[in-house]
């Protein structure tokens, strides 16, 4: 018996294709291009699994699917959608869609999908309804699709999630959008970074410890898994973990427990752990750096967020994203200019959307009107918007040629200008790479840390603007 399929969609060249690719496959398709129609022809008969757009000329096709429910209620819906966000994704997740197809999607993976639907086969997570809520992450282009997918399969559960991307990417904004989104919502939200907590306190900042357990413990402390109890954990750089205290996570992992330092009781903890690394832990695992078990323990459910350089298409709608965040922090109300978007996309990132975001509140409070044009991105920041790739020190050198051009014929002072022109972005990446930590930018920088004082001092650099709030 051939399977029907009901599509909605109202764009012609769309629903065309996916028409004679599914009829080659061999099921019966029936096309409609809006909800009126869609209803009428379901009031006359009934189909296997239904495909359908969100926006159609007469409403929302995602809002309308209890409509669809009372008419069939036991037929599964594809979603099909160019409204490619993860307020989108949480959407179709609510809707108890059998599965969500962000445009443009594989004709394959489509056909696959279809086929699990008509033969009973589960699709995509679903998730209980639930009140709007702000999302963080930016970002429609195709490489953000998978994780905004992959996010909206670990809500209703608990299983562990690594996050793994570059520094920059954005990996505690995921675990937030777990959290938040998820059903431990209502409990805390704590995250650790374990790049910046001393070796010898590590232990004690995660499990607490009880007062005398050793020298300065005055009192007793509750450690991060007690603070994150019916929450969410967020385990920041894990790749820096020092091994032995990898020994006692992974024990708490798996029994569930965990014994403040100096204490005699186990304690029962429930938390949902997120872990996050810009780190390759497989090499690691084979030079002795990081436990294999404890790697397969956090690596149950991996997603990773690619570079910016990998979404240059997301850009524009970070960069008047991060205009609004300036705005509503006080700084002038900006809108970018699309020659200086242009400009913006073709530079390289290094520092990813975190770098973004500075570049972007650096040009609100800089730039000489209310748009910021071509120009304004390459007088403010001649050292950051160099080309796409090739040796860093020919673009270093071209940086000062172009910061040279901008200035005309030296009072003297030339030598210094420059210097302070292109030391104070050296500081503050390193600030940023080390989240603040004034002892970890020294060793970066290689110089000392009171001379690292020193020079933050005298350019009015603020360490503690660079450290993470949780």
């Amino acid at each position: 018996m051939t399977n029907s399929v009901l599509l909605v969609e109202d764009d012609s060249s769309i629903a065309t294709v996916v028409t004679e690719a599914l009829r080659e496959e061999g099921y019966s398709v029936t096309a409609c291009d809006s909800l009126a129609t869609r209803d009428a022809i379901l009031a006359e008969r009934s189909f296997d699994v239904m495909l359908t757009d969100i926006v159609l000329g007469d409403g929302d096709g995602l809002e309308s699917i209890g409509v669809v429910r009372e008419a069939a209620p036991d037929m599964p819906i594809i979603v099909l959608s160019a409204q490619n966000t993860l307020d989108t994704a949480v959407r179709v997740s609510d809707s108890h869609a059998f599965e969500y197809f962000p445009k443009p999607f594989d004709l394959d993976e489509l056909s696959q999908a279809v086929g699990r639907a008509v033969s009973g086969r589960p699709g995509g997570q679903k998730i209980e309804p639930q009140e709007e809520t702000s999302l963080p992450l930016i970002g429609r282009s195709l490489a953000m699709q998978d994780v905004y997918r992959m996010i909206t399969r670990v809500l209703r559960n608990d299983l562990t999630v690594l996050v793994t991307g570059e520094s920059g990417t954005g990996k505690e904004l995921v675990a937030e959008a777990i959290h938040e989104l998820g059903s431990r919502r209502t409990g805390p939200f704590v995250a650790v970074n374990m790049a910046a907590i001393p070796h010898d306190l590590l232990e004690s900042e995660l499990f607490g410890h009880e007062r005398g357990a050793f020298s300065g413990a005055a009192g007793q402390h509750i450690g991060k898994f007690e603070q994150a109890n019916g929450g969410t954990l967020f385990l920041d750089e894990i790749g820096d973990m020092p091994i032995d205290a990898q020994t006692r996570l992974l024990r708490a992992l798996q029994a569930g427990r965990i014994r403040r330092v100096g204490g005699r009781h186990e304690i029962g903890v429930d938390v949902r752990i997120v872990a996050a690394t810009n780190r390759d832990l497989v090499p690691m695992i084979g030079e002795g750096k990081f436990r294999e078990d404890l790697y397969y323990r956090l690596n149950v459910v991996p997603i990773h967020l690619p570079p910016l350089r990998d979404r240059k298409a997301d850009i524009g709608a970070l960069c008047r994203h991060f205009l609004g965040q300036a705005a509503s922090e006080g700084l002038p109300q900006r809108q970018f200019s699309e020659a200086a978007l242009v400009r913006l996309s073709s530079h390289s990132w290094r520092g990813n959307v975190r770098e973004l975001r500075n570049v972007v509140f650096r040009l609100a409070l800089l730039a000489r009107d209310d748009v910021i044009e071509t120009a304004d991105v390459e007088a403010n920041l001649p050292s950051l918007m160099t080309g796409q790739g090739g040796d860093s020190n020919s673009e270093f050198e071209a940086a000062l040629i172009g910061w040279l051009g901008q200035h005309g014929p030296s009072s003297g002072a030339l030598y210094h200008d420059a210097l302070a022109a292109f030391e104070k972005p050296l500081f503050e990446h390193a600030l940023r790479e080390t989240e603040g930590n004034q002892v970890r930018a020294a060793q970066l920088l290689g110089i000392n840390r009171n001379t690292l004082r020193k020079r933050l001092s005298d350019l009015n650099v603020v360490a503690q603007d660079f450290v993470r709030r949780t």
